[in-house]
């Protein structure tokens, strides 16, 4: 068995995945839920880029591990991929996307969508009760508005800026051909953030990958369908021997 490390989003934290190390760590697996620099008490790194951040996993990676990552953490771990492929095993993406382009009309109104309120003097803890509303689904578990909520108003505002602004900068676009491992994406049908198509189109473009659309799924993904999302990495652990 491979261990797994479990990269966060932007608005979470290691805590976001406890009912998977939970899972996971029964069924024997060494599970690691990394924080990100900024979060979860650690210090934040200077620069806060994606060197940095993606220098600070490694340094704390086991030698092959299967990374799956959330969101900003699935594009941390493709960015890891792509600067030392040989300590990755497997890669699961959930809810993610490969670029965050930072001219884009899209990155133009998560910007004034998370930040703007941040400038005008909210905390993070409105910012979030007014953000994660909109990011659960049609069939989320009746707990998981209030845990996203709970871990983004924990963020410090300094890292949620510096981790936003960081995503603007993330284009891994012209490198999925090039990922070489066992790859499962996972979509919820109804995230607007990273839309299932988007994550369809990505799929296609990784050899062999399998691409898994969860009904009424938002972009909490694992919080929003836990039981569901365990059930679909372990199949993918198991099919590929990890």
């Amino acid at each position: 068995m491979n261990p797994l490390v479990f990269l966060h989003g932007v608005g979470g934290g290691p805590a976001a995945w406890d009912t998977q190390v939970a899972h996971f760590s029964a069924l024997g697996y060494r599970c690691v839920a990394w924080a990100q620099p900024g979060y979860g008490g650690r210090p934040a790194v200077e620069p806060y880029s994606l060197e940095t951040v993606a220098e600070a996993l490694k340094r704390d990676l086991p030698a092959e591990a299967v990374l799956v990552g959330h969101s900003m953490g699935g594009c941390i771990a493709q960015e890891a991929y792509a600067r030392f492929p040989e300590r990755v095993r497997g890669l699961v993406l959930c809810c993610t996307s490969p670029a965050f382009v930072g001219a884009s009309e899209f990155a133009r109104q998560f910007i004034a969508e998370r930040i703007g309120p941040l400038d005008r003097g909210q905390t993070m803890a409105q910012v979030a009760a007014r953000v994660m509303p909109a990011m659960r689904g049609s069939r989320s578990e009746p707990d998981a508005l209030e845990k996203a909520e709970r871990l983004m108003a924990a963020v410090p505002a300094d890292t949620y800026r510096k981790a936003v602004a960081l995503l603007t900068t993330f284009d891994r676009r012209a490198d999925l051909e090039r990922i070489a491992v066992p790859a499962l994406l996972v979509a919820g049908s109804d995230d607007r953030t990273a839309p299932p198509a988007m994550m369809q189109k990505m799929a296609q473009r990784i050899a062999g990958a399998q691409y898994l659309r969860l009904a009424g799924c938002g972009h909490l993904g694992p919080m929003d369908q836990p039981a569901a999302f365990n059930a679909a990495l372990e199949a993918f652990l198991r099919r590929n021997e990890l």
